[in-house]
């Protein structure tokens, strides 16, 4: 992703701060799996706390419940929910405290979760934003998003959808889910920014990169074959985020299967 992508959420973010008169800021970056979330994420912070800002990142993805708690799910309302990702697999509530947090200036704990055990990190892992902390930058796949009409949650949108979830109990509680707790999360931002992918097709190939990166340098990742059922928790979400998100979002950033950016649109 070259500099123009990063200049254009730091000339948002600047002017946002300028605006937001000393409070904390949240701004929400939302894009696919593998579009490069966590880079443009790390970036700004980076340019931010050069010049004396302090700013701190929190991925909806540290937000993931344990995983005895996706397994009692799993049990009590569907099987899909023992895997973490989809709205309803997350701790909202925690990421609102921290929020709360941040916004009374206090140094805080940002939860962290390891994907390797499926399990949060012991807080003693966990890192901490600084005292007086300016600006939030909330990064995930969903962060932002909206809910289904319920006509849309009828038809499977793919296979995972046709043979594992035949009846629509998991979209629907997905869908539930990501139209109350999450809203509330939500409500707490002050800007948003997509990251918008060609189509979803091209995330399948991005995050089976990320998962051979991993195979390279930790000798773990996910098998291709598990890759290609793994993403399809995602594809109904992903597909409606990127047709009604850049409609609202206060910054598009849109990319090639490369990842260059193409086009930047303010909201």
């Amino acid at each position: 992703m070259r500099n123009d992508a990063l200049d254009a959420v730091e000339g948002l973010t600047r002017r946002a701060l300028e605006e937001a008169g000393g409070r904390l800021l949240v701004i929400g970056l939302c894009g696919a799996q593998g579009s490069g979330k966590s880079t443009l994420a790390a970036g700004l912070r980076q340019r931010l706390q050069s010049d004396g800002i302090p700013a701190a990142i929190l991925s909806i993805d540290d937000l993931y419940r344990t995983r005895a708690e996706r397994e009692a799910m799993a049990r009590s309302i569907h099987p899909l929910l023992r895997t973490r990702g989809v709205p309803g697999t997350h701790d909202v509530a925690l990421g609102l405290r921290v929020i709360d947090a941040l916004e009374r200036g206090e140094a805080t704990l940002l939860p962290r979760f390891d994907k390797a055990s499926d399990d949060p990190l012991p807080e003693g892992r966990w890192e901490k934003a600084a005292t007086g902390t300016r600006l939030l930058l909330l990064e995930g796949w969903c962060v932002g998003a909206l809910p289904q009409g319920a006509a849309a949650l009828v038809e499977p949108v793919n296979a995972l959808e046709r043979e594992e979830d035949a009846d629509g109990v998991w979209r629907a509680f997905v869908n539930r889910a990501l139209a109350e707790d999450y809203q509330a999360l939500f409500a707490r931002l002050d800007r948003l920014v997509l990251l918008a992918a060609p189509d979803f097709g091209i995330v399948r190939r991005w995050r089976t990169q990320q998962e051979h990166d991993l195979r390279k340098e930790a000798g773990g990742g996910m098998p291709d074959a598990r890759i290609a059922r793994f993403v399809q928790h995602y594809e109904r979400l992903t597909q409606h985020i990127l047709e009604e998100m850049p409609g609202r979002a206060d910054l598009t950033i849109r990319l090639d299967e490369m990842r260059r950016v193409i086009g930047i649109c303010n909201g």
